[in-house]
């Protein structure tokens, strides 16, 4: 079995989204037919992402902690109570490709980091895109780690203790 584990605080405006993306990843023909848990860490929410994750089948866990590492813990033990052997994480306001997991699960890997895409630049300035432009790698090679687009197998999160109760950097801090 695999698993999808996605943070989220007050996501509303992007989840739905985000979890449509995520069905059709875990519905990929490349997969063939293995069982995706699809697991929400809704972390101190106070808005309607509950109901839009259960809208889509997704299984919810509650974590009161503000804290992105803690949720992805959370929802890290979930999959493996459930027996899964490979852990891919993403970000409630981001945007999975179809053939995500599968992608994932060919390279025969224990750990897979990979890019992202900023598709909307609105609320950041020129320099900031310029900036971005000139430094980030979207190729093989590239040194990048990303909670966002992350995977990793069940054993080796395991052996790497898995995410550590970070505000932010957690996904670093685990690779």
């Amino acid at each position: 079995m695999l698993a999808v584990i996605v943070p989220a605080h007050n996501e509303e405006a992007h989840l739905d989204a985000c979890l449509a993306a995520l069905r059709l990843a875990t519905a990929c023909p490349e997969l063939h037919g293995e069982p995706v848990a699809l697991i929400v860490a809704l972390d101190s929410c106070s808005d309607r992402s509950e109901a839009i994750a259960l809208r889509h089948g997704a299984e919810v866990i509650a974590v009161q902690a503000r804290n992105v590492g803690a949720a992805r813990a959370a929802g890290a033990m979930r999959a493996l109570s459930l027996g899964a052997r490979w852990l891919a994480f993403t970000d409630a306001d981001t945007l999975v490709a179809p053939d995500w997991l599968s992608t994932q699960l060919d390279l025969n890997c224990d750990a897979v980091c990979g890019t992202v895409a900023i598709t909307d630049w609105g609320l950041h300035c020129e320099a900031t895109r310029r900036h971005h432009d000139a430094l980030y790698t979207d190729a093989d090679g590239h040194r990048h780690i990303h909670g966002a687009n992350l995977a990793v197998s069940a054993r080796a999160y395991v052996d790497a203790g898995g995410f550590p109760p970070l505000v932010s950097s957690e996904d670093v801090a685990l690779v």
